[in-house]
This record gives C-alpha cells, structure tokens and sequence, in this order.
C-alpha cells in the first residue's frame, strides 16, 4: 500500500462498493499518475480505515473505481486544535500543511487586534488539508472552522478544553515545563498570534481565564508560522502521538 497513490473519498467504502472520482481527482489519477484499468490506489473516507480499490473504467475527466479489501484499521489523531491568527498566504498555506502532517484534529482561524488579513477562503484550506492528509497517510482529516474575532472565540470556548497561548511578552513558564504539568486526556488547544503579536490588552483578558495556561517557545521571537509548527511539535512530543512508531511497510 505505501506505493500506491492516496486519495479522500467523500463516500461509503466497502468491497463492492463502485465510487466515481471527482473530476480533480480523475485528472490526476488519468493524466498526471498515468494509472490505467485494473490499476490499484489507496482510498479512505475519514472514518472507515483506508481500503484498496481498482480502477475499472477511466476517461479523460472520469475515473471509476470499485473497493476491494480493507489493509487499515481507522485510527485517529490526538484532540488538539491549531489557533491562530491568519498570516500572508504562502506562509499560512504552509502551516496549514505542516499542521495537517503533525496531526491536528482542527484548524480555527481569529483575527486579532494585529491580524493583517480577514479574509479565509475555508475552502481553500479544506482542499488543502485533504492533499497533505493524502500524502502524509492519515486517516483523517483536520476540520477547517469558520474565522471569528478572539472575543468571539473566548465567548464560544469550551470549558473543558485547555488553551495554550504562546506569550512572546515573557513571564510564561518555557514550554516544555509547562506541558509536562499537563493533562495528557484534556482536549487541548494552541493559540497562535498574529505577525505583530497580540495586543497588550488581548494578552491580558487572556491570561485571566480559567481555561488558559501561557506558555514561552524559548529566547528568540519567532515568526508566527515558526511559532505555531514549534509549539505542535512539542505539545505532540510530551503530551501526544509521537510515541507511537510509524507502522510497518
């Protein structure tokens, strides 16, 4: 299965089953992977494991493909979620992808007092959630929510998930510390400012709240786009799925 190429399917999967691609989709297995009838490829749908299927029929703008047998089991990525507030768009494609590959369950877009765009094309992002989940062989993908304002988002919060807020102002304990002092059950959530930082005012309504824990990502001020794969890299070291090994091929 590891040569096989992957791909989301928004449907059933079960042997027998026949799926008709999307027209992306049978561009790229037609045209671009060159793949031919009776080829195979990798399919799954984000909640009935990952399935072979052949290829029974392909023109230039379709693809018919029947699943065969199941080779994986679902699984899913720990329950933390990415904030952060939206950055230049080459950069923020780029978190979203790596975010996406260090296995966040969600990505929440807000837009702070220095956020320096508004606009969120989700679908856009949706799209490119599915190609990096394709290639990094999960069985999920992460849910895209819709951008609210920080106090929109503090007004929705829920309770029971902890907010990490990444403090560039010092004072917050460094965060491996901090994250060892943590629940590794808590749902868990890391919050990301903008390119200029979050406002003084926006840091202190934020550290007066229950659910808040403020954590520092060391001496230097990093980018946002560096802050945020940073602090998903050591939050999934101490507290997620890193420990589990990469299965076998």
């Amino acid at each position: 299965m590891a040569n096989l190429i992957r791909l989301f399917i928004d449907g059933d999967l079960a042997t027998g089953n026949q799926l008709d691609l999307r027209e992306d989709q049978a561009h790229y297995v037609n045209n671009v992977m060159r793949l031919q009838v009776k080829d195979r490829v990798a399919v799954f749908n984000g909640c009935d494991g990952e399935w072979q299927a052949r290829i029974v029929s392909a023109r230039k703008k379709k693809c018919l493909i029947e699943i065969e047998d199941k080779t994986r089991d679902q699984d899913s990525c720990p329950d933390l979620w990415l904030v952060f507030a939206p950055i230049k768009k080459q950069r923020m494609d780029f978190v979203v992808e790596k975010a996406t590959e260090l296995g966040v369950a969600a990505l929440v877009p807000v837009i702070t007092q220095r956020t320096i765009t508004s606009r969120i094309n989700t679908e856009r992002l949706h799209a490119q959630v599915i190609e990096a989940s394709e290639q990094c062989e999960r069985l999920n993908i992460p849910d895209i929510k819709e951008a609210v304002s920080l106090a929109q988002l503090i007004k929705d919060w829920p309770q029971e998930r902890r907010l990490f807020v990444l403090n560039e102002q010092g004072g917050a304990p460094a965060i491996n510390l901090g994250l060892q002092n943590a629940d590794s059950q808590e749902p868990a959530a890391i919050l990301v400012g903008p390119e200029g930082g979050f406002d003084p005012s926006e840091l202190d309504l934020l550290l007066k709240l229950p659910f808040v824990t403020p954590l520092s990502i060391g001496p230097r001020i990093l980018r946002a786009d560096t802050a945020a794969l940073a602090a998903l890299s050591c939050w999934q070291s101490v507290l997620g799925d890193w420990q589990t090994p990469l299965r076998e091929r």
